[in-house]
């Protein structure tokens, strides 16, 4: 791969992995809720969840959702009812250091990674990625991994800065009456996801 189609690669990266999203409005309400130090199992699990997709969209998956639409279908309910439980999740969520302790806890890595299948963003970004920026012929397995390895180096430290702001966020909230407002509006954000799948 040449320079100029890495940049490409990079751009298209970053604006995939950077703008608002059922990932970085979850990463947003983990570091809230729980630091961003505990939410580093989220963030790798959505980087090793983007590897596995591109690696397998690369290998010829993406034409199922072409020969079969009912199988996209399928995801796509899939990926809705999982959103609208996880927006439920965080909506009611109640942070342990303003009311004492809580049963809520981060996403964890498997939990994480699992979740770019059911994720319609994910699905269209390396989709998309694969279509338009793999090379053809011997070069084609070696523009994979290129392409997925510039998603892991640029995809981290978007991602790393929505956990970030939710971490100041998360500092600034200091009445359970705040907290409550904030999990409220993070999980009608993330139900309001669907919009990408429908």
């Amino acid at each position: 791969m040449d320079i100029q189609l890495m940049l490409s690669v990079a751009i298209f990266a970053t604006a995939t992995s950077g703008t608002p999203g059922p990932n970085n409005v979850m990463l947003a309400a983990s570091g809230a809720n729980f630091g961003y130090r505990r939410t580093l199992p989220h963030m790798f699990g959505i980087v090793l969840g983007m590897l596995v997709m591109n690696l397998l969209v690369a290998g010829g998956l993406g034409v199922i959702f072409k020969q079969y639409p009912a199988v996209q279908q399928i995801l796509k309910l899939a990926a809705s009812a999982y959103l609208l439980y996880l927006a439920w999740r965080i909506a009611n969520a109640r942070p342990a250091n303003v009311e004492g302790e809580s049963d809520a806890r981060p996403m964890n890595l498997m939990e994480s990674a699992l979740f770019q299948f059911v994720n319609p963003k994910a699905w269209m970004a390396v989709i998309t990625a694969m279509g338009s920026f793999t090379l053809t012929g011997d070069n084609y397995w070696v523009s994979v991994l290129w392409i997925a390895a510039i998603f892991m180096l640029t995809g981290f430290p978007c991602i790393s800065f929505w956990a970030a702001f939710g971490t100041v966020v998360g500092r600034l909230l200091s009445s359970p009456a705040a907290w409550r407002g904030f999990n409220l509006v993070m999980g009608l954000l993330t139900a309001g996801c669907l919009l990408f799948i429908w």
